[in-house]
């Protein structure tokens, strides 16, 4: 075997690794990749995963706030609960 025949016996072998392994992981990445669709088509449950998330955030920034600005309720009360 020359060298030209075992560089591409090493080439073969590394594409057939890698696309094993991109197979493989196909899913994790499509699940952890999934960012806000632009045509805004969702599910329910991703939905409710999202209303979930941002119920959470708002929960720590406003402990945040009382935290700091105990009165801050009490300054921004615009009349619209």
């Amino acid at each position: 075997m020359d060298v030209f025949e075992f560089i591409i016996a090493l080439v073969c072998i590394v594409l057939g690794a890698i696309t094993f392994w991109m197979i493989l992981f196909r899913k994790q990445w499509s699940s952890e990749g999934k960012k806000i669709d632009p045509q805004g088509e969702y599910d329910m449950y991703e939905l409710s995963a999202m209303a979930e998330s941002l119920k959470e955030r708002i929960d720590v920034l406003e402990s945040i706030l009382d935290a700091e600005i105990p009165d801050w309720r009490e300054q921004n009360d615009h009349g619209d609960k």
